[in-house]
């Protein structure tokens, strides 16, 4: 059987493809080099700010850019694509219909781990964009799962975090989030999703009692299991998590 080469469409912010590629080398059962998945790793950092669109704020759409990544990808040997970027999936029916090839969807995959573990009421820490997008509030109508997000207030301080402190490369504000977080579990959040990558880089700094739902670790792992390869090393929660029947085209 040929092993299922993975194509990452990274770039989306840089950080986090290469967080995402590490990821997939440090939870897969392994002794030797031939063990691990095949995958291929785009950071195509020139793509136009995905949030900066959907708000308006920018003309520069980066479903054209993205589109041709994948295509780059596929070109070069990609059996499928993951992209670490929630927001990035605003623009994921076009991407997908444009591609020969399958793409995981971490919005979808991420709801359905929680669904799994049995959530009823999920808290998103994400960009103003996806949460403007609906992005997650749409798969939780759904799928009868209510949904809770930050403030206004909230929000703001949420994008500075990732935008000029964790982008930039700065020491983020890490009492800030946790506040939002506990706000979140007050108003009867069980899970709190990091909807956004970026986020998913300081996850391990952030207080171990938030029950916090990383998608870009629900992506890593079901990319493993996509590829016919074993996890291991994540939650034991999300160790027991096999994605279903349209969540990834596979099973």
């Amino acid at each position: 059987m040929k092993p299922v080469t993975l194509g990452i469409l990274g770039g989306l912010g840089p950080a986090s493809g290469v967080y995402f590629a590490q990821m997939l080398v440090e939870h897969t059962k392994a002794e030797r080099d031939q063990e691990h998945l095949n995958f291929l790793l785009s950071s195509r950092a020139d793509t136009p700010d995905r949030t900066e669109y959907i708000l308006g704020r920018s003309e520069c759409d980066p479903s054209p850019t993205m589109i041709e990544e994948v295509n780059r990808l596929v070109a070069a040997g990609a059996d499928a694509i993951a992209i670490p970027c929630n927001t990035a999936h605003y623009f994921y029916d076009r991407v997908a219909e444009a591609s020969r090839v399958p793409i995981l969807n971490i919005i979808d995959l991420t709801m359905a781990f929680c669904q799994s573990v049995g959530a009823k009421t999920i808290g998103a820490l994400a960009t103003e964009g996806t949460v403007i997008s609906g992005a997650y509030e749409k798969v939780c109508e759904a799928e009868g799962v209510a949904y809770l997000t930050s403030t206004e207030s909230q929000q703001t301080s949420i994008s500075r975090l990732i935008y000029d402190e964790i982008k930039c490369g700065r020491e983020p504000d890490l009492a800030s989030l946790t506040a939002i977080a506990e706000d979140l579990l007050a108003r009867g959040a069980d899970k709190i999703v990091l909807g956004c990558t970026e986020l998913s880089l300081i996850k391990r700094r952030l207080p171990k009692h938030l029950p916090i739902v990383d998608s870009l670790e629900v992506l890593a792992l079901s990319a493993i299991r996509y590829c016919g390869k074993e996890p291991i090393g994540f939650d034991p929660l999300l160790m027991k998590f096999i994605p279903v029947k349209g969540t990834l085209t596979c099973y």
